[in-house]
């Protein structure tokens, strides 16, 4: 592990020390039964089932903006115990194939990227806007994973900083940009799962594309308050249509354009709704372990 890593590292698990008699007060009296177990569940092929439970979510790093890398942020702090409920969530991003299915039924809006080299049926579907990625994950019967849910699929309980664990991101694991080697030297995504499968069984939770996520965002956890605290937070609004105060709903991941940095299950990214169709935004869907019967 590199300096730069092992510092992150010191300063998340110092931040639970300090907190550890406040983090989460009633998770000690959450016991297994208390979640829907995996085994009970008919899962399908192409989604992984993630275990209810407490886990520890965020990070006290210090972030620059990505547009602006001379403002820092703390927008994932602070760390804290949440609970999710057990849910599944797709193996893999959604390709592009999948989506113009979605087109071809009417049940999604025509888009893509606004460049070439990113349309094989197997790589994961870009340019596509938040309610883009609403709309086909409907049409799958299926929704947005919320951001506590996204986080606990790529961190696991402990809230380890990739989802292998804490080793650095490197091309190994994921697509992301190494040196100066943008999508680990292909200069475009890559097909889901080129990479191994890593916590869960899930692909490509870091790197490869970014993925849209149900929350607004806020300035940090702090910030957000309740809403983004206890059992299953949805963020300010609850990631309703609309939230006044709010512009910006999150990207998790990283991507192909990126660096190692931005690939932390930790990290966030906000951007528009309606963004314009760029080549690194995609997506993944979820759905609760049992899903409410009409």
């Amino acid at each position: 592990m590199n300096s730069g890593h092992a510092i992150v590292r010191a300063l998340f698990f110092a931040a639970l020390v300090v907190g550890g008699l406040s983090w989460c007060v009633q998770c000690q009296f959450l016991g297994a039964s208390e979640f829907e177990d995996c085994n009970d569940l008919a899962i399908p092929e192409d989604m992984r089932c993630i275990p209810g439970g407490p886990f520890v979510r965020g990070s006290e790093r210090a972030s620059p903006q990505e547009d602006h890398p001379e403002q820092i942020v703390h927008d994932e702090a602070p760390v804290a115990r949440i609970v999710v409920s057990t849910f599944l969530m797709d193996r893999d991003e959604v390709t592009y194939g999948q989506y113009q299915q979605c087109v071809q039924a009417g049940a999604c809006r025509r888009t893509g990227p606004n460049y070439s080299g990113y349309s094989a049926a197997d790589q994961p579907m870009l340019g596509a806007n938040w309610f883009d990625a609403r709309d086909y994950c409907r049409y799958r019967g299926r929704r947005l994973p919320t951001e506590a849910e996204w986080e606990k699929a790529a961190r696991g309980t402990e809230g380890e900083l990739f989802p292998w664990g804490n080793e650095p991101a490197t091309c190994e694991r994921a697509i992301i940009k190494e040196g100066e080697a943008k999508g680990c030297g292909r200069g475009v995504t890559w097909p889901v799962g080129s990479r191994p499968g890593a916590r869960y069984g899930l692909n490509d939770m870091a790197g490869n594309s970014w993925e849209w996520v149900l929350d607004w965002y806020s300035e940090s956890y702090g910030v957000c308050g309740t809403a983004c605290s206890g059992r299953d937070p949805r963020g300010p609004c609850g990631g309703a249509e609309e939230c006044p105060g709010h512009d910006h709903r999150i990207v998790r991941g990283g991507s192909w354009w990126w660096g190692s940095d931005l690939a932390l299950g930790s990290n966030r990214r906000p951007h528009f709704p309606a963004n314009q169709p760029f080549h690194h935004f995609g997506f993944r869907c979820a759905r609760d372990a049992r899903p409410a019967v009409e």
